[in-house]
């Protein structure tokens, strides 16, 4: 995967923006955020849910995988494998892997073919609505064999950091509904 300067530099300035964002306010902002998220997932009736488990930086989604694990919801999270990751059952305890990441322990159970709803966070989008990320290319590698098995894909990040010329690829996840701060 090449990535071009530009692509690079503006990676750069959203994490930037994205790390002076979750110093001050972080905490009202997620709320918000997630208040947006729940509805999302109750006008959908999304009962599959893919998540994330949070860094400093992203959106802090455990408050609502507590209310929908509550509400008997199947919540999936990503178990790094190699250069990309495979769906688990989120459940604890959660360990420290690589990158600063948490997982749950490793799990052989098989989840369900379809995803209501992918929870992802993005780091910057541009104008086709495609996400940049921290530029390991794993969800980008996840999406290619799952897009079909995934009905909706939300993006998130307590700061829109969005370009208004194209510097993603092709390859890159497109996201059907975005929620920032």
């Amino acid at each position: 995967m090449r990535q071009t300067i530009e692509k690079k530099a503006f990676r750069a300035s959203c994490l930037e923006k994205l790390r002076k964002a979750s110093q001050k306010g972080a905490y009202q902002k997620d709320k918000k955020i997630l208040q947006k998220v729940y509805s999302e997932i109750i006008a959908s009736k999304a009962q599959t849910i893919m998540l994330y488990l949070p860094l400093q930086t992203e959106v802090n989604l455990y408050p609502l995988i507590l209310k929908l694990r509550k509400e008997g919801r199947k919540l999936y999270v990503p178990f790094m494998e190699g250069k990309s990751f495979r769906l688990v059952k989120y459940r604890l305890p959660l360990e420290e892997k690589k990158f600063g990441i948490k997982e749950p322990k490793d799990s052989k159970q098989y989840r369900q073919k379809a995803i209501d709803m992918a929870i992802v966070p993005i780091v910057g989008l541009d104008v086709t609505q495609r996400r940049v990320g921290f530029g390991k290319g794993m969800y980008d590698r996840f999406f290619e064999k799952e897009r079909k098995n995934i009905k909706t894909t939300v993006f998130l990040a307590r700061e829109l950091c969005y370009s208004e010329e194209i510097i993603t690829d092709d390859f890159d996840v497109r996201g059907d509904i975005i929620i920032t701060g």
